[in-house]
């Protein structure tokens, strides 16, 4: 119990007012400890009211960002990935460079087994894009996981009818 009560107090977003970045802002991410450690489980966030901007036109683009990763001792916190992918909003990059970007600002954070980030962003100009990244710490089994997911990863494609 108190354990718990000291990892509430190291959470400063978590039941407080919240205030929005509109810059890139991977400091706001923060970390709690993982209780199960010892066991590989995913932990999948869908994020679909995600909006950047493209860097040539400064037009919105909007997406899904569906981040999925293994935790090994420390889990991001949700309301700070919330703000996290909130201060994208106003920030120009193109979409793979954005799911890239999400991907690193992770493992930076929380040095997860395995990560994979997959943007599915609405079309523009006809067309959408939708970027896959992933990882797996080298020298693990996890290593491998991401390179079978990755070069299986759009085998069996969805059908797009209409973002």
């Amino acid at each position: 119990m108190k354990n718990d009560k000291r990892e509430r107090e190291d959470l400063t977003l978590l039941g407080n007012k919240t205030s929005y970045s509109v810059d890139y802002d991977p400091g706001v991410l923060e970390t709690f400890e993982n209780k199960h450690p010892q066991n590989d489980y995913f932990v999948k966030f869908n994020c679909p009211e995600f909006t950047s901007l493209c860097p040539i036109t400064g037009q919105p683009d909007f997406a899904t960002i569906y981040i999925s990763y293994v935790p090994d001792k420390k889990m991001v916190e949700s309301k700070s990935l919330k703000l996290y992918l909130f201060s994208f909003r106003q920030h120009g990059d193109f979409h793979e460079d954005c799911v890239n970007k999400i991907m690193k600002d992770l493992i930076d954070l929380m040095d997860p087994k395995y990560i994979e980030v997959w943007g599915k962003f609405t079309p523009r100009g006809g067309i959408s894009i939708d970027p896959y990244c992933n990882w797996g710490r080298p020298g693990t089994k996890w290593e491998e996981v991401a390179w079978t997911r990755l070069s299986g990863h759009d085998m069996y494609p969805e059908k797009v009818d209409n973002r």
